[in-house]
């Protein structure tokens, strides 16, 4: 079993989906609003069940299976839910043929499938690629291709949507007695038609990373490409470059909140910058808003109690050499470990994860919201 009691949820970008223990949750809209020098997390949710209606309605964020509803717990959940951000409402799904999975990584595909990579099943790790067809409200095992050479098991990787037919997978592979001194990096190849899948790896190595989180990032420049960098995960502060694509290798997509990217902005023009990132940061949640990368929680390794964190980290790219911004959070009740932040509406969602004691799961889905 992985170490880590990790991932309640998961979370991919246009469109974000999540997911979450949070089927059964209270209603917290009324709960006092979470402060920190310029910004705050606001509850954002009711309770809600029902079945899954064939395709989700428009404005519904399409769910994916839960992980683990408990620190200590064997067994991953095999539940599937669906947040209505307009509604504030998280409904438990009906679809068929839900994989058990924690430690899992997914991405959306075409607009249509939810692609579950890797995870623990409750016995091994996997590599195999499972997707929701959002159209017709079930779970569909896709084949790997001759000549597939997958990883030896995924577990608390990174997955990284490239295009639909495109993934970028980076982490440690098996367990603990047989893991290598270094990472992987693995292109994995999707055709959603075929409904199969093939991995190829790549030559080069990563640093040993496990809960670790991963970022799409333009590079600056009157001609910018893209590098996909990797943050925590182990004992080093500094992001890695896993890998980078010259000016139009990748399609250029617009962004896609505006609105915080601008707030983002005037937020870290009133801070004071640094080139040194969070140390020993693992199991925090990272979304990208146009140049920025944002980071919350996590699990530092720098000290023995007192270990799940409640801090958010901002990484500008628009300066050379990049700068972190810190931001603390005073308020205990907003720890977060094993959580996921996804960008919907121009608005950045904190869903799930595990709270101070990193064994209770939180029921609360909150906003980002900022006071300049």
């Amino acid at each position: 079993q992985p170490r880590c009691p990790v991932s309640t949820v998961t979370a991919a970008l246009r469109p974000s989906v999540c997911s979450g223990r949070t089927a059964a949750a209270a209603v917290v809209a009324g709960r006092r609003r979470r402060e920190s020098r310029g910004l705050r997390w606001e509850p954002r949710l009711a309770s809600g069940r029902g079945r899954f209606p064939g395709k989700p309605a428009e404005g519904e964020v399409p769910g994916l299976p839960c992980g683990l509803l408990a620190g200590g717990t064997r067994e991953p959940s095999s539940d599937t839910v669906v947040f209505d951000p307009a509604r504030g409402q998280a409904v438990r799904l009906g679809s068929q043929g839900n994989p058990p999975r924690s430690h899992h990584d997914a991405a959306p595909v075409g607009g249509r499938w939810l692609c579950v990579v890797g995870g623990w099943d409750g016995s091994r790790r996997l590599a195999t690629v499972t997707a929701l067809d959002t159209e017709r409200g079930v779970w569909e095992a896709w084949t790997a291709t001759p000549g597939d050479c997958p990883p030896t098991g995924l577990s608390s990787h990174t997955c990284t949507r490239i295009s639909d037919r495109e993934l970028q997978v980076a982490g440690r592979e098996g367990g603990i007695h047989t893991q290598r001194r270094y990472g992987s990096i693995y292109t994995l190849r999707l055709d959603p038609s075929a409904r199969t899948y093939c991995y190829k790896q790549e030559g080069c190595h990563i640093a040993s990373r496990s809960g670790h989180c991963a970022a799409l990032l333009q590079t600056p420049g009157p001609h910018p490409g893209h590098q996909l960098l990797l943050f925590g995960g182990c004992n080093l502060a500094e992001p890695e470059v896993a890998r980078h694509w010259s000016h139009g290798k990748i399609k250029e997509e617009p962004p896609v909140a505006p609105h915080l990217m601008e707030q983002l902005a005037r937020l870290v023009s009133s801070g004071q910058g640094s080139q040194k990132g969070p140390h020993g940061l693992r199991h925090h949640s990272c979304s990208v808003v146009g140049p920025f990368a944002v980071l919350f929680g996590g699990e530092t390794l720098t000290r023995a109690r007192d270990t799940i964190c409640n801090d958010l980290y901002i990484y500008d790219t628009r300066t050379s050499p990049p700068l972190w911004f810190h931001f603390p959070c005073a308020d205990r009740g907003m720890k977060r470990v094993g959580h996921r932040t996804c960008l919907w509406n121009d608005q950045l969602y904190l869903v799930g994860g595990f709270g101070e004691d990193g064994r209770t799961a939180s029921p609360q889905v909150c906003i980002l919201d900022f006071l300049i």
